[in-house]
């Protein structure tokens, strides 16, 4: 081969180089470059620390849900939320929040996870993975995404904690617990209050949820079960959905937990 030829493949082998490089810069660009790419959706958390995580922990699934202003997550055990800024270029950061006060055997994945999530200024996604990250150093905690809540609301759901009730749970309902039936397609809602029967209509943005007027039956109730049930009902305005447990929430506080029938 004479050195002309030479040359000019060796030309041709950078420009080649050059191409692969800018195209996986753009193709990385291109996932992080909008923050649609991790808002309204949620993520199990799968390595934390560099170490995997069981997909559950003390019976749950430990993940991460982002919206435009808020967060929500778990690591296994409590409810975990506060307030959080994002941006295109990348950058994040969660405010320390408010959680649920649950003793769990394993507290471990949620400790790391509340401090990591502090931790974090910058997350990238990249093949379905999002990395929360601090400066350029190794990955803080890995998550990949999940199916949207919305549908996973469709069923029967009863009711087995409410918050802020004077009275204690089965002195509310010691016959019968209320339930909820949600019908995603229609975004119809109905069920038993512990007395009448009710519908009304629900909708969602990404883990926020409101509720219509509610219809009912009129029949007359013992004790303050059913009322305490639409009153806080009316007052929840997220919630999260972990394994076969749905929870409401009002700001941080958890309102109401139902179990899957």
């Amino acid at each position: 081969m004479n050195f002309k030829n030479f040359a000019i493949l060796a030309i041709l082998s950078i420009g080649l180089g050059s191409c692969s490089v800018v195209n996986k810069k753009s193709t990385d660009q291109s996932e992080n470059s909008s923050t649609s790419a991790v808002v309204g959706k949620k993520w199990q958390l799968i390595e934390i620390n560099g170490q995997a995580v069981a997909d559950q922990i003390n019976g749950k699934m430990p993940y991460l849900q982002l919206e435009e202003k808020r967060y929500s997550a778990s690591g296994g055990c409590n409810g975990i939320g506060g307030d959080l800024v994002i941006s295109k270029n990348g950058k994040i950061k969660f405010a320390q929040g408010m959680s649920t006060m649950m003793a769990c055997p394993d507290m471990s994945i949620e400790q790391a996870l509340s401090k990591n999530l502090i931790a974090a200024d910058n997350y990238t996604v990249n093949n379905g993975i999002l990395s929360l990250n601090k400066a350029k150093m190794a990955p803080l905690a890995k998550f990949k995404l999940i199916q949207d809540d919305k549908q996973q609301l469709s069923g029967t759901w009863e009711l087995d904690y409410i918050s802020g009730a004077r009275i204690a749970f089965d002195g509310l309902y010691p016959d019968r617990k209320p339930t909820m039936i949600f019908d995603a397609v229609s975004r119809k809602v109905n069920g038993n209050s512990s007395c009448n029967n009710y519908n009304m209509t629900f909708k969602t943005n990404g883990n926020s949820i409101n509720f219509g007027p509610i219809m009912s039956t009129k029949m007359a109730c013992e004790g303050n079960g059913e009322a305490t049930f639409f009153s806080t009902l009316e007052k929840v305005n997220t919630y999260s959905i972990s394994e076969n447990t749905l929870t409401f929430i009002m700001g941080d506080i958890a309102m109401m937990r139902f179990k899957r029938k």
